[in-house]
């Protein structure tokens, strides 16, 4: 009898794991066909589509380099034939980079295929011993390969010198490739369609007891970072708790400040030409310039560093992304040659947006140059007509929402622009009793810092449905 109990026993745990096994089944099988193969899909054809375009970047390469040795001396043909010889071995490794990704991409489209068919077989199969052994491959399937892009090399011209002719000309700079990590539920569509109230709400007024308050950054309410024009750092709560103070290594006021998905604070000292990281109140040095200065900061989406910086005549402006301490790209000129940003030792906030796009509020420009992630300009933005604010378009901080929206603040107008991710206007922000903003940062949940310059408070502002 207890021998029979037994076997009943075994029997019905048998079924449980088999019903269970079931189950994994048809999930993996959904997601595998759903989510996980589309999105292998959609790296594939964006591979394909770099070397599709592969040509024709690289012609418009070699073009813009011909006009400018047109303006030349024939004593520098040479030159050109060196740097096109150079380009021509980028495009060799460029097409190999890409195409060896591609192979591995598609490797893996096939190695999903299969198993898609073996769970349609296990799934329609009744024997028990085969669907009780299935072992789920899902968990190595989501760690998506890198999704690669290799951006076309840059010609940047050099005014025409008969001296030292190949270091005038111009350079190339060599093929980058940047690895953006593919997490499924950051590549699913954002569905949440947030509107813009019809009068935004001030929900919280914190006073940080200075004035001159210029720098904020956060993640969420519950640690909100701000600096002004002192060596202290302080981190505030939304109900104006003082949680913590850091103060600067120089002994002076920070240029800027941000926050790693870490939480850990990064603070740019021009005055030492440092970035450094800070942690439990120890620092870790990031970055040390030579002969340029750092000065506002933003962490990108896939953890880079972008860094707005001056050089030291004060005559040229920049912005590097840094990956920890290796920089990464350098965005200055434009397809012609001309700065994109004005030459100086004004401030340049800068932020990234949802769309990779990179924001820049270039004050002495009185203008917000948005270039994409590869560094070419897409629009600027010079400010709105309106009858109520009849004071210059004077810009200090910008940010981006969970909508791809921009928001920049206009201290001498007292308002807040906001801007659609294709630089047109949307509204002002220009109640909650706001005097003189400037910097500011949006939450993850869409909550809007501001600071106010002169009474030294941040307010939070509710403007989003």
């Amino acid at each position: 009898m207890a021998s029979e109990n037994h076997r009943g026993h075994k029997f019905v745990e048998l079924s449980e794991v088999y019903k269970t096994k079931k189950e994994v089944i048809e999930k993996d099988k959904v997601e595998l066909e759903n989510l996980i193969s589309p999105t292998y899909e959609d790296i594939a054809l964006d591979l394909e589509n770099q070397l599709a375009n592969l040509d024709g970047g690289y012609e418009k390469l070699t073009t813009t380099m011909s006009k400018q040795g047109e303006q030349w001396h024939r004593e520098i043909d040479i030159v050109i034939n060196k740097m096109k010889t150079e380009i021509s071995d980028m495009k060799v490794k460029h097409r190999d980079i890409l195409q060896k990704h591609l192979n591995e991409i598609k490797q893996i489209q096939s190695l999903i295929k299969q198993t898609v068919i073996t769970l349609g077989e296990l799934q329609k199969s009744t024997e028990v011993s085969p669907t009780v052994e299935y072992c789920s491959k899902i968990s190595e399937f989501n760690k998506l390969t890198p999704k690669v892009r290799v951006s076309l090399p840059t010609f940047i011209p050099n005014p025409t010198n008969s001296e030292n002719l190949y270091t005038l000309f111009g350079k190339i700079i060599p093929l980058s490739t940047a690895t953006e990590k593919n997490r499924l539920s950051l590549n699913q569509v954002n569905t949440s369609v947030r509107e813009l109230l019809d009068v935004p709400k001030l929900v919280a007024t914190i006073k940080t007891g200075r004035r001159c308050l210029r720098n904020i950054t956060c993640h969420n309410e519950d640690n909100i970072w701000t600096s002004g024009e002192t060596n202290e750092i302080k981190c505030f709560n939304s109900k104006g708790s003082l949680l913590q103070t850091v103060y600067t290594k120089s002994g002076k006021f920070p240029d800027d400040i941000t926050v790693y998905s870490d939480s850990n604070l990064i603070v740019s000292d021009g005055n030492i030409k440092t970035v450094y990281k800070v942690n439990n109140g120890k620092t870790e040095e990031l970055i040390r310039l030579q002969g340029w200065t750092p000065f506002n900061l933003c962490v990108t989406s896939t953890g880079d560093l972008l860094v707005t910086m001056y050089s030291d005549d004060e005559t040229q402006s920049k912005i590097v992304r840094y990956s920890g301490s290796t920089e990464k790209q350098t965005i200055q000129f434009d397809d012609e040659g001309k700065p994109l940003y004005s030459g100086n030792s004004k401030i340049k906030y800068i932020t990234e947006n949802r769309n990779n796009d990179i924001c820049v509020a270039d004050f002495m420009a009185s203008a917000v140059v948005v270039v994409n992630q590869d560094g070419k300009l897409r629009w600027r933005y010079t400010g709105h007509p309106s009858v109520t604010k009849n004071e210059p378009f004077i810009l200090r901080g910008i940010t981006t929402d969970s909508q791809s929206r921009i928001l920049t603040a206009d201290s001498d107008n007292h308002c807040i622009h906001i801007l659609d991710q294709d630089g047109q206007f949307l509204r002002y922000i220009d109640n909650c009793d706001m005097a003189t903003p400037y910097g500011l940062c949006v939450d993850n949940t869409d909550n809007l810092f501001v600071c106010e310059y002169f009474k030294g408070n941040v307010k939070e502002i509710k403007y989003l449905k």
